[in-house]
């Protein structure tokens, strides 16, 4: 195992629990803290397409879906304040679900588009990536249609008509979180490319020396 596969690794293992906690504290309306760390997992799987190659993207990728699971685990048999699990069955599926796919869609995006300019690939595949992940999430997670995944969670407040994003014609709920989720990982998308330029920059440096 390289060096770099393992900070691989180690970075998206950090993103994906920060990601599990902060989920449950609330941020306004729409969002929780979690909408903020989780979209830095595309920046990790894109680095390490890059500098690895797909088949490190793939398995660091796999080690966080691991590592999520676990995370949802755990969390499933911790209560929160007000006496309900910290996640449940069908959120957890949900968030794996989503994960995997999302994760994976970006390492073939960014694959197809790795000899353009340099901000192509990462910008082009997190978007594909994040517009696959909002919209598995929360239709799996809270969408009636979908009930039956876990037919004893009750998730009658996700339908909620409510104005998108408080302000924009009625729609359920969920449809509003996942607008604002959205929007969040678009703006850390244009904020990644920063790092991305960066690192790049430096870890091209110590591969030449």
């Amino acid at each position: 195992m390289t060096r770099g596969f393992m900070i691989g690794i180690l970075a998206m293992a950090l993103v994906v629990v920060a990601s599990n906690i902060l989920v449950q504290f609330l941020l306004g309306d729409w969002l929780t803290w979690g909408a903020f760390t989780y979209p830095f997992a595309f920046l990790v799987t894109d680095l390490t397409n890059r500098f690895l190659g797909a088949r490190a993207a793939r398995r660091v990728v796999a080690a966080g879906f691991v590592i999520g699971v676990a995370c949802s685990l755990i969390a499933s048999q911790i209560t929160g304040p007000e006496g309900y699990p910290l996640t449940t069955f069908r959120i957890a599926t949900a968030s794996g679900l989503a994960f995997l796919l999302a994760q994976m869609v970006d390492i073939g995006v960014f694959n197809r588009l790795r000899r353009g300019s340099w901000w192509r690939a990462p910008f082009v595949s997190s978007l594909a990536g994040s517009s696959l992940d909002t919209v598995i999430f929360f239709s799996v997670a809270f969408s009636g249609a979908l009930s039956f995944i876990d037919p004893s969670e009750d998730v009658s407040w996700a339908a909620a008509p409510l104005p998108l994003l408080g302000a924009g014609p009625e729609v359920p709920l969920w449809v509003s979180l996942a607008g604002a989720d959205f929007l969040v990982k678009m703006a850390l998308a244009l904020v990644a490319l920063i790092p991305f330029r960066v690192l790049l920059g430096v870890l091209a440096a110590r591969r030449a020396a």
